[in-house]
């Protein structure tokens, strides 16, 4: 069931009707709720019990949600822990609303990931102010999410632009790679969240390199590779204003460093270089050397894996780094199917290291 919420100037975080699930056995309480906040500018959807609330959450993604915990089927407290694990409704604000008084009901909504109580019978000026701060957060996250998503779709038309596999899924297998070496080492939970994004847009700066560059199939001349080094600091530009990508700066401008100070933009050292980047480095050797691009076929597996630990023995690359990375590689699941035996050129050079010139540091 759905009431049509009607015009009302209460709500200035937009235009567009925000939607609120009112989830409540009481037929009473769903007809108070529906005329109170339909009247402030809401869409009201309604759910009698925990199965429907969960299935409409999940199909029409509303807003907010008030939940009573005494409801058929799956109780209050067991939706709202099921909303918070779902990845598709966990930043859906909950709040439980509840005839139950007791401290350890609090507690207990709590640690189901309630990110606010009311209680019955409820106070309806408290009730509109609680329903549209939760509902503006709701829209500031959704705005964030629309940034992150748009941010995402220009790292993948950077990888169609660059001719890594006509966009065969670089930026995700960099990603999966960078976050794999990350949950071997034992990384943190936070460290693997940044490094899927840093991992996936450490490219991102290429947008400021055009195309005849970085599909040149020749030598690039100093000039043409000291703008495509500049991705790295251009990159970090970009991201500078989205406090959601602040753990992944580091990564998009430091991932070209090297251990001796050889690498770029800033000449970094040893343990100056942010592990992370570190990962995102050796990951991204891989790639170049594997992935197809205008100037040259890929390489095997072997190959790739041969080349970093000539980088570690070079003291370009953390020895501990490649060989976690190396067993991720070799376990089975993981086996790229073996490259075309022609190449137009080969991507060594005469001493086994990648060439710089196109940025496989």
């Amino acid at each position: 069931m759905t009431t049509t919420a009607l015009e009302s100037p209460s709500l200035d975080v937009s235009t567009e009707r925000q939607t609120v699930l009112v989830v409540d056995d009481d037929e009473g309480v769903r007809s108070f709720f529906a005329r109170l906040l339909s009247t402030d500018g809401y869409t009201v959807d309604f759910a009698g019990d925990g199965s429907t609330a969960l299935a409409l959450a999940k199909s029409t993604a509303p807003d907010v949600v008030l939940l009573d915990l005494n409801i058929p089927e799956l109780d209050g407290f067991e939706v709202c822990r099921r909303l918070k694990l779902d990845a598709a409704t966990r930043l859906t604000p909950v709040i439980i609303v509840t005839g139950l008084n007791a401290r350890e009901e609090r507690v207990k909504g709590l640690q189901a990931g309630a990110d606010d109580f009311l209680t019955k019978p409820v106070d309806t000026a408290e009730l509109l102010a609680r329903v549209r701060s939760a509902a503006r957060v709701k829209r500031y996250t959704d705005d964030l999410d629309s940034v992150g998503l748009i941010i995402m779709t220009l790292a993948t038309m950077i990888e169609a632009r660059d001719g890594c596999g006509d966009g065969d899924g670089h930026c995700y297998r960099m990603a999966n790679y960078a976050t794999g070496v990350a949950r071997s080492l034992k990384l943190s939970d936070g460290d693997v969240r940044a490094l899927y994004r840093g991992a996936f847009l450490h490219d991102i700066g290429m947008l400021a390199v055009s195309d005849g560059v970085l599909r040149q199939n020749g030598p690039l001349k100093p000039e043409e590779y000291e703008l495509v080094k500049s991705h790295t600091v251009v990159g970090d530009r970009l991201c500078s204003n989205l406090r959601s990508l602040g753990s992944a700066r580091p990564i998009i401008r430091h991932h070209h460093e090297r251990l001796d100070g050889s690498g770029y933009p800033d000449g970094l050292t040893g343990d100056q270089i942010p592990l992370l980047a570190q990962i995102v480095g050796v990951v991204d050797v891989y790639e170049a050397v594997t992935t197809q691009r205008p100037y040259q076929n890929p390489k095997s597996p072997d190959d790739a894996l041969a080349i970093l630990r000539n980088h570690v023995e070079r003291g370009w690359r953390h020895g501990a780094l490649v060989d976690a990375f190396t067993e991720l590689i070799r376990r089975p699941a993981l086996q790229p199917a073996a490259p075309p035996d022609a190449s137009r050129r080969s991507i060594l050079s005469t001493d086994g290291t990648v060439p710089d010139r196109r940025l496989q540091s």
